[in-house]
């Protein structure tokens, strides 16, 4: 098993750490639709850094940056989410996602569920949330079945990106007898 650690992004190390989200992110939206956009924005990345209970982590693998997460946590309740996830480009199918995930559960053991949420077209993560970290897809936002939410991540135009206003919600359940 990798051994990944979690160490918290200080806010000056924000701007870097943004820049390595939105190059991680910025793959599957060049792939899919041929789009070169810093996604999210760095607006968006600040806000979530700054909301309420969140979480800000880099990923350490042998003492090298290899992704982040940035995570909201909620310790009276107990229902986290997974905002913002990524494994750098350069690590990828190298099994650091699956560890780094096992690493932010061992971090957090009191969590009753875990919720996050993908775009329709990224195969590679709904296939890791699914398939490897053992998520289920509770959810499918769509023009017909809106989020009720605040609205899906825009580009640095502050315009919807494309494939975001289509996505799956997923949860895993941690604890089932603390939901009853």
């Amino acid at each position: 098993m990798k051994d990944i650690c979690l160490a918290p992004v200080s806010p000056e190390e924000l701007p870097n750490f943004s820049r390595d989200l939105q190059e991680a992110f910025g793959v599957a939206l060049r792939e899919k639709f041929g789009v070169q956009e810093e996604i999210p924005s760095a607006q968006e990345i600040c806000r979530c850094y700054q909301a309420r209970g969140e979480q800000t982590h880099h990923l350490l693998w042998h003492g090298r940056r290899v992704g982040g997460a940035m995570l909201r946590i909620d310790p009276a309740g107990g229902c986290n989410a997974l905002d913002l996830f990524f494994i750098s480009p350069e690590y990828h199918s190298q099994g650091l996602g699956l560890a780094a995930w096992r690493a932010i559960e061992a971090a957090y053991p009191d969590t009753v569920v875990w919720e996050t949420i993908t775009p329709y077209f990224e195969e590679r993560n709904i296939h890791f949330y699914v398939n490897k970290c053992g998520f289920h897809i509770v959810e499918f936002f769509n023009p017909h079945h809106l989020d009720p939410n605040p609205p899906p991540p825009t580009d640095s135009n502050g315009d919807p990106i494309p494939g975001e206003e289509t996505y799956f919600r997923f949860e895993k359940v941690m604890r089932p007898e603390a939901m009853r």
